[in-house]
């Protein structure tokens, strides 16, 4: 595996002997003494994990963590302190770290967590950019019967059939990828390549490479011509999920695509032609984002010709239990077992949610109550803390529930309580403090 390390560390001594130990795993490895230095190298380098340690001259790592996952989500973060401590350790998890290890006591663990965290990264890279050689769902796989969602199928049909660009709205996890994929496997261009790319994913520099290339020699580590994906997508359909994070300056360079239908690779004078059907998606409001100088306004006219807003899972319950089997059914048949089913209380339950994470947290819902799940029944109390709770008529009290919830955890994880711990997307600390609370 060939991956990207960052070291923050101001001891010079032992940041380079982390880079002597690391480079022998053949990782290229980055050096830099101080928050700031690691940030700029963020910024222009491809890093897949970040070894950082917590006391640093110019601030907390632990504070780092969560400004890093927030500009850089790719990267992984691992921290490694001389002062090890419950609440740091907690805190640092909460905002996103990979781990958090001492310097005395892990020593032999971080060579093994570089891989593991590696391996995540990379994941979460190739899921950001995607090549789809063709078309790979039709709008029979837009699972609903509700107004909005009806309404939101019928326009994208339409959109299809033409060579329109078109600009998806709506919250994170409402299908804009199903939509965007759907669209292009109707259209003309189904034959020629889908490419899809994350913009919240990359850096400004990053996702200039990653959308119009470079020439080789353009900056350090460009030893060869790299394809943008742009280039990429010439013929067929490229598409921009949440637009609204993408740097103004590089929103001119894109709108010149729009307009014009050229570009230039990064560090190169030859002018590239393509022909390209661009598909946009956000979840933010655009003409906000325009009235705070974030957005241009002239892209987002160019963009916002033919847009669909795809609904909430909140606005739509009665499309609830249809997503649910769904989910049910790929557990079922990945796992190779008999179809699950929901108890009625459980399925009211999940229509009555506010889900804010949509079909997205639907389905991770689902797959999560399939573990704890006796008989292949899905009851209430298979369910999350947070989806019980929503239920004001449960005879239970909320300390009988969340008792029961966190005992099923840790016999599903064997015991193992930073595994339950993650599943309960608790801190170790609190969980700890709930076993005593309630003698388990």
């Amino acid at each position: 595996m060939s991956l990207n390390i960052l070291i923050i560390d101001d001891e010079e001594q032992l940041r380079r002997l982390l880079t002597r130990i690391i480079s022998l795993e053949g990782f290229r490895v980055f050096e830099a003494g101080t928050l700031r230095a690691g940030l700029s190298l963020l910024a222009h380098e491809q890093i897949d994990v970040v070894l950082c340690d917590v006391k640093l001259p110019d601030g907390n790592g632990v504070d780092f963590v969560a400004h890093v996952k927030s500009a850089h989500p790719l990267a992984e973060i691992i921290l490694i302190t001389a002062f090890g401590n419950i609440g740091d350790g907690v805190r640092a998890m909460k905002n996103g770290a990979f781990d958090y290890l001492e310097k005395a006591n892990d020593n032999d663990r971080i060579i093994p967590l570089l891989y593991q965290a590696g391996q995540k990264a990379v994941a979460s890279r190739e899921k950001a950019v995607q090549v789809n050689e063709k078309g790979s769902q039709e709008f029979k796989s837009i699972i609903g019967t509700g107004t909005a969602i009806a309404e939101a199928t019928r326009l994208a049909g339409k959109a299809a059939a033409s060579e329109i660009n078109v600009l998806l709205l709506g919250e994170t996890g409402t299908g804009k990828e199903v939509f965007a994929n759907a669209i292009h496997y109707q259209s003309k261009r189904a034959d020629r390549a889908l490419v899809a790319l994350n913009c919240s994913a990359f850096s400004k520099e990053l996702l200039e490479g990653e959308l119009f290339g470079h020439k080789a020699g353009a900056y350090t580590g460009a030893v060869k011509d790299k394809k943008g994906l742009i280039e990429i997508a010439d013929g067929g359909t490229l598409f921009l999920d949440e637009i609204g994070e993408m740097h103004i300056e590089l929103q001119a360079k894109l709108l010149r695509v729009l307009e014009q239908g050229e570009f230039y690779r990064l560090g190169d004078t030859k002018k590239i032609t393509v022909d390209i059907r661009l598909i946009a998606a956000t979840n933010r409001q655009l003409t906000d984002e325009i009235a705070a100088g974030r957005f241009r306004e002239d892209l987002y006219y160019r963009l916002n010709v033919f847009s669909i807003v795809l609904p909430p899972l909140r606005d739509r319950p009665e499309d609830i239990p249809l997503l649910a089997n769904h989910f049910l059914q790929q557990v079922s048949e990945k796992e190779h077992k008999p179809l699950f089913s929901i108890e009625n209380s459980a399925m009211n339950l999940l229509k009555g949610y506010s889900f804010k994470g949509n079909i997205r947290e639907l389905k991770n819902i689902l797959q999560r109550a399939a573990v704890l799940a006796d008989g292949g029944v899905i009851k209430v109390t298979d369910l999350p803390f947070g989806v019980q709770k929503s239920n004001g008529e449960s005879s239970l009290s909320l300390e009988s529930i969340e008792k029961e919830h966190i005992s099923r955890i840790l016999a599903s994880t064997g015991g193992n309580k930073a595994k339950a711990a993650r599943v309960l997307q608790i801190g170790l600390a609190t969980l700890y403090r709930k076993m005593q609370e309630y003698g388990i």
